[in-house]
């Protein structure tokens, strides 16, 4: 009897010291009974993107599983084989999923974003074809030409004779606002007056912060039961989706009424020309337009901005950038643009260490084991992220933290082919970014056009705050002074 009972406690022992080192390891958060990691979340909810990556740098496995009472079981993981499996080898296992999808229903809907299946296919078709023309590259190339020429430079010229303090995040994201209107939606924003612009751009900027908020919520129930009250956040959230979706009906209204003006004639070179030709519904044209004007909007502003501030403060990269630039034609062409590789590297660091999309969750429709060993449960939420990867030192090295574009060349002096699933800032897979190369040529024809022609300056030397929200942006803006280059 007593020898039972001995055997019983030293099982009872061994389990208990098998769970504290679970709950209490360094590599995931503390956990307790019933609430789970909740205390832990909260605690850290406001720095989340931080406290995740201190877990998986002491994580073996570069993965972490968060668990709290009123959320899904959560995988993170910034092992890049797990990315690949996640994003290609297991494809079909691991859609957006219900729960992804809810976040962000309202807002983008059933955008090409936001969906999965069959309808994720048929959008994605669609949108291919289009991407993948190098007639469109070469409009692109012509619109920026119009939109710097146009609207930049006299904005930076002002900037220079008044010596007044910009804004450069809100400068360039005005910019690509109106670059992805004309180049995917045929439209030129300067038909609006500028109220219903600003209006616009604070309906963008609310709905796709209230949407990041809901996914970082402790409980999921809370915004919900707000949302069904209509009040706080939520209600501040379907008053900005109905300003976004007004004026979006406003834009597909006037295409719509250009296509029957024009019947029999050749369409247009834009993307809504073409959803539009294809008879789809008019909530499906429209939730596919706010999807392309958020991406074409928020990704490639959110990454110059942190690139123009590196290279304020990186001297010799901004030499190494000027001579590439001036190395070229005064003419930026397509084909010159391909062949600026110093500056490809620049955006790429850039981009490893204030990626525009921060994390990206999938769900598991059935049970699954990600090659590191980690365990999936039916419905778990996996997510992959790229902030933390760009982060670990098993990736990147004891200089990590450091802007070095020189880390994308080989020792011939090529560009290095990274892996998109070590380096996921356009995804990888079946769903890989159909603008990746779109937002390269955007991204070097500004740079280049404004490095040139002009310094730019941040009036602060405090380190800047990267904010995880649908897409990451610096707090408070980049505030630069701008002088001529002489």
């Amino acid at each position: 009897m007593f020898l039972s009972l001995l055997i019983c406690l030293s099982l009872c022992l061994t389990l208990l010291s098998f769970s504290l080192t679970f709950f209490f390891s360094s590599e995931n958060p503390n956990s307790y009974p019933v609430i789970g990691s909740l205390i832990s979340f909260y605690k850290n909810r406001r720095r989340l993107i931080h406290w995740y990556t201190h877990l998986l740098s002491e994580s073996h496995s570069q993965t972490i599983i968060v668990s709290r009472l009123g959320a899904q079981r959560t995988i993170i993981t910034a092992n890049p084989d797990n990315v690949e499996y996640i994003l290609k080898t297991k494809f079909s296992n691991f859609p957006k999923g219900k729960a992804f999808t809810e976040f962000l229903g309202d807002f983008l809907g059933f955008g090409i974003f936001n969906v999965d299946g069959e309808v994720w296919h048929s959008q994605r078709k669609l949108a291919s074809h289009e991407f993948s023309a190098r007639s469109l590259r070469e409009f692109v190339v012509k619109v920026l030409e119009e939109e710097v020429e146009n609207t930049l430079v006299p904005l930076l010229e002002n900037a220079c004779r008044d010596d007044v303090v910009l804004d450069f995040q809100q400068v360039l994201k005005s910019f690509a606002f109106d670059t992805i209107c004309k180049v995917a939606l045929g439209f030129d924003p300067s038909r609006l007056d500028s109220y219903e612009v600003a209006r616009l751009d604070n309906a963008f900027d609310n709905a796709s912060m209230i949407s990041a908020m809901r996914a970082a919520a402790p409980v999921a129930a809370v915004w919900k039961l707000k949302r069904a009250l209509n009040v706080g956040s939520e209600k501040k959230l379907k008053e900005a989706v109905a300003v976004v979706h007004d004026t979006v009906d406003e834009i597909i209204q006037l295409k719509k009424n250009k296509m029957g003006q024009n019947r029999g004639e050749n369409g247009e070179n834009n993307l809504l020309w073409r959803i539009l030709s294809a008879g789809n519904d008019d909530e499906m044209v429209r939730d596919m337009v706010i999807s392309f004007l958020m991406a074409g909007r928020d990704t490639t502003s959110s990454a110059m901005t942190w690139l123009f501030w590196l290279i304020s403060k990186n001297e010799d990269v901004e030499n190494e950038l000027l001579n590439e630039v001036n190395s070229s034609s005064d003419e930026l062409i397509f084909d010159k643009l391909k062949e600026m590789r110093y500056m490809k590297a620049c955006i790429c660091e850039s981009m490893r260490l204030y990626p525009p999309v921060v994390w990206d969750s999938k769900h598991a429709v059935n049970d699954d084991v990600l090659p590191d060993g980690t365990v999936v449960y039916k419905g778990d939420r996996v997510t992959y992220f790229p902030y933390g990867m760009g982060r670990m030192e098993e990736l990147w090295g004891g200089d990590r933290l450091e802007f070095r574009p020189d880390r994308w060349f080989d020792e011939s002096g090529g560009l290095k082919m990274v892996s998109p699933y070590k380096f996921p800032v356009f995804q990888a897979g079946p769903r890989v970014c159909l603008g990746k190369e779109m937002a390269f040529i955007q991204m070097k024809y500004v740079v280049a056009s404004v490095l040139k022609r002009f310094v730019i300056k941040p009036v602060s030397s405090d380190q800047p705050v990267f904010v995880p929200l649908l897409t990451g942006h610096m707090a408070g803006g980049l505030k630069v002074r701008v002088s001529k280059r002489v």
